[in-house]
């Protein structure tokens, strides 16, 4: 246990009544460093420390994520590993790092080993961390394009905040001197057991002019993979809608700052 944002809600009224180990003040696993390919997360990082943290602007979509998690004191305490190993497909760090093409870090006594983040995160509370390992790091790798790199993260709720979303989108975009699309990845959370990536629309991307209108390009059959469901928040129907709506102003975002 690391924040026990998301552990100590769980129990509900039950008490604990097994060993919990507290890795909080682990300072191995906290803190926030730049290597010469990659920005490295520990693990036990809170949300309040990346924000103030100052990273590349590819980051903005990251940091959006945040402060959308939870109230201030719930970022003070949650930490990025804890969220990724919640795995709620609603969990609101996974499309930005999806975007950001970010891998973990898993440690054990045996080994440590390195998984992308789609391939770490299984399904709706099910990930391929083995019990005897703990997610000591996110790695972010950086390319040189990577200070033409924008990012946005838009999120809907039934309210402003503190809400779990109805749908939400990360997309990040690179762009070259001549103003055209080079790289592009686009994810979509609470919309299926996992967050997905859009990787019909990235291909579609490729090569076209960032400029006004670029979200007219993306229709429904992009986001055909998802599979939204009916429940008290909204309809399977409203989702698939609002994500196609929000896909479209995140990359207006990403290659023409208008909201």
């Amino acid at each position: 246990m690391a924040g026990g944002t998301d552990f100590y809600p769980a129990l509900g009224d039950r008490p604990v009544t097994w060993p919990v180990v507290d890795i909080s003040r682990v300072a191995e696993l906290r803190g926030i460093r730049t290597e010469a390919d990659a920005i490295v997360i520990g693990g036990g990082t809170t949300w309040s420390e990346i924000v103030r943290h100052p990273l590349p602007r590819c980051f903005d979509a990251l940091k959006a994520a945040a402060q959308e998690i939870g109230g201030i004191q719930i970022q003070n305490r949650g930490t990025i590993a804890g969220n990724l190993c919640n795995a709620s497909p609603a969990a609101d760090s996974v499309p930005p790092l999806l975007a950001l093409d970010a891998r973990v870090e898993l440690v054990s006594s045996a080994e440590t080993r390195r998984l992308a983040l789609n391939d770490f995160i299984l399904g709706n509370r099910k990930t391929a961390r083995r019990e005897d390992e703990i997610l000591a790091r996110v790695v972010i790798p950086l390319t040189r394009s990577g200070e033409n790199a924008h990012t946005a993260f838009l999120k809907l709720g039934a309210r402003k905040y503190l809400v779990i979303s109805i749908t939400m989108v990360a997309a990040m975009v690179e762009i070259n001197d001549a103003g055209c699309v080079t790289q592009a990845r686009v994810a979509v959370g609470s919309c299926s057991a996992k967050a997905q990536r859009l990787r019909e629309l990235e291909r579609a991307l490729l090569g076209v002019r960032a400029a006004p209108g670029i979200g007219a390009m993306v229709r429904s059959e992009h986001l055909r993979q998802l599979s939204p469901i009916d429940d008290l928040r909204a309809t399977a129907s409203y989702r698939r809608d609002a994500s196609l709506t929000l896909v479209q102003r995140a990359l207006e975002i990403c290659c023409t700052g208008v909201r």
